[in-house]
């Protein structure tokens, strides 16, 4: 029996994603791949789903990369077609989905594996975590996003340093630099992280939707964020849940929302 690449598990509204790729480092192959686009295909679909924790299986890692031996054998136009796949069809759902989605990262990100985490929302780690993007020791670039991403989370001369030099950094200094929100314990960071999505899935649903979206494009320099603000926020006053937040507020009690437009 082929072994299942992709564990998943609801529980309270988290959704849980584990790469599940132990003895490859949880190796990011096309077929993993394709499979996260399905699952976070099912992430928009389901009302059931207040929010999102993908991490990887084992201890080692979250995930250590692509799978070189499938990248060695694409020619230029294979590997500009993966990229554009992955890009749009995965790690952008997951940088734009109205729902949290949180990284988890228990070991090596490295390359593909960094790409995934930086698509995240945000990310934690275990104080063993180590990240990278080792991409131009084999000749290659960050191909998913990385070059992207690491200059607007890290800055310009960090991520310069950081892909130039194809070396790892540790969780402390992916926490100083903007890259990791919380350090835990490696036995700790799945509770820790599980607890932190607890608090943010129980705020209303088109609240975070709407932060997400301008925090996005607040991060690619949007010149009308200020405007996309304003009607963002109120838009908020036609929403049930901002009706229900006021009031429970005002009733002094813990307010229920149940989902609703994003």
């Amino acid at each position: 029996m082929p072994q299942e690449l992709l564990l998943t598990g609801l529980r309270e509204g988290i959704y849980t994603i584990t790469l599940n790729r132990p003895e490859k480092l949880n190796a990011l192959n096309r077929q993993l791949i394709a499979g996260l686009g399905r699952v976070m295909e099912e992430v928009y679909r389901r009302p059931d789903i207040r929010a999102v924790l993908i991490t990887g299986a084992g201890e080692k890692a979250f995930a250590a990369g692509a799978d070189i031996a499938e990248l060695a054998s694409l020619d230029v136009e294979a590997a500009t077609a993966l990229a554009r796949s992955v890009q749009q069809d995965v790690f952008d759902k997951i940088e734009n989905c109205p729902k949290p989605v949180v990284a988890a990262v228990n070991g090596y990100a490295l390359g593909g594996g960094c790409e995934l985490a930086m698509a995240c929302h945000f990310r934690t780690a275990a104080e063993t975590a180590r990240f990278g993007q080792p991409e131009a020791g084999l000749g290659l670039i960050p191909g998913y996003g990385g070059t992207q991403r690491l200059t607007r989370l890290a800055g310009k001369g960090r991520a310069m340093e950081m892909m130039m030099s194809g070396g790892m950094i540790d969780a402390a200094t992916a926490e100083r630099w903007g890259l990791v929100n919380h350090i835990y314990p490696p036995g700790q960071l799945l509770d820790a992280s599980l607890r932190l999505l607890e608090k943010i899935r129980d705020n209303a649903p088109p609240a975070l939707g709407r932060i997400i979206g301008l925090v996005n494009a607040a991060s690619l320099g949007d010149a009308g964020g200020f405007d996309r603000e304003i009607a963002a926020f109120g838009a908020c006053f036609g929403t049930p849940e901002m009706q229900e937040g006021t009031r429970a507020f005002l009733e002094k009690r813990k307010p229920k929302f149940d989902g609703g437009e994003r």
